[in-house]
């Protein structure tokens, strides 16, 4: 009943109560309940002018304060955080970005290519702070300034809070349900409880949780199956994979799959076009391809990841990796 959320889960009668009172009772019963944007705990957190960007209604919000305002800063170098600052920039505001870590996306880049992206994006007129965390929002009504840990001001018309997610389990949670960061759920995507199942954003495999669409697709196929499964035979279980992630910030292609940085038991093979501002850097362990960054032209992305999933002997054609399938083709 669209409008009309849940707010309790009767197990005891497996029955679920909307905020209206009305009760629906379920023989299985499925939890798809998202996530939202993280509170980063600050002093004036809570001030006007300061927004999440997680959904449709965050970016009408944005959208709405960009017509009237001059200058944002944005929390989060990662990849909604860099998607909203773009956004605002080309709706005519004065941008920068905060990133706590060394370099811009920094767990889907290798540090070359997080700076690479860096200079890209700085070029295009957003500032970037690396290595750099508020401290708090200042203002008295609506925020006016960032503190900084260094105890620069920022002077600001907005903030947008870009980092990371908290699983929406407050539901399961209130129901009884084993919850750690988000809700517990086995193979089969089954909760504590046989009969409750959850998947996506808000779930949790061992002690993995999830922030991206694909890994969601893959547990509604799997979910799918196992709700539709006869008494006898194995059950289909949800195994998570190596994920590729393909992006496009400001236009410029980035992918990444894998393994970033190396180990003692990997090393790091890495070409560079200087001119066409392309990047690959492959980390390999034992003959084999664990991980792929690519910046600037990522068509190959999906060989690669071909490679990095199966695992396939990379020996033949080592020297030609980062020139692609068809070079590679030719020397296996």
């Amino acid at each position: 009943m669209q409008g009309d959320a849940v707010v309790q889960i009767d197990r005891r009668n497996q029955q679920v109560v909307t905020a209206s009172g009305h009760h629906e009772t379920y023989d299985r019963l499925v939890l798809a309940t998202g996530s939202r944007s993280a509170s980063l705990g600050l002093p004036g957190e809570d001030l006007e002018g300061v927004v999440g960007f997680r959904d449709l209604q965050d970016t009408r919000k944005l959208i709405d304060i960009s017509r009237h305002n001059r200058r944002a800063v944005v929390i989060g170098g990662g990849f909604l955080g860099l998607e909203a600052a773009e956004g605002l920039r080309r709706r005519g505001m004065s941008v920068t970005v905060l990133h706590r870590s060394p370099h811009l996306l920094n767990r889907q880049l290798d540090e070359t290519g997080g700076h690479l992206l860096e200079d890209a994006l700085t070029e295009r007129g957003l500032v970037i702070r690396t290595g750099t965390s508020p401290l708090a929002l200042l203002g008295k009504h609506r925020v006016r300034a960032v503190q900084l840990d260094d105890e620069t001001l920022l002077s600001t018309d907005l903030v947008v809070v870009a980092a990371g997610i908290t699983p929406n389990a407050e539901l399961a949670r209130t129901a009884s349900l084993t919850c750690d960061r988000a809700i517990r759920v086995n193979a089969q995507l089954q909760t504590s409880d046989p009969d409750i199942y959850a998947l996506g954003e808000c779930c949790q495999v061992n002690e993995q949780t999830f922030g991206l669409v694909d890994p969601g697709y893959q547990q509604a196929d799997v979910l799918a199956r196992v709700l539709n499964h006869a008494s006898n035979g194995e059950l289909p279980a949800y195994v998570p994979v190596v994920a590729p992630t393909r992006l496009k910030i400001s236009g410029i292609p980035i992918f990444s799959c894998g393994e970033t940085e190396t180990d003692g038991t990997t090393e790091a093979l890495v070409w560079q076009d200087h001119e066409a501002k392309r990047y690959c850097r492959f980390v390999i362990r034992d003959g084999r391809l664990a991980g792929a960054v690519l910046f600037g032209e990522t068509r190959e992305g999906p060989w690669y990841a071909q490679r990095i999933q199966q695992a396939d002997d990379i020996s033949a054609f080592r020297s030609s990796l980062a020139f692609g399938q068809a070079f590679c083709g030719a020397r296996a």
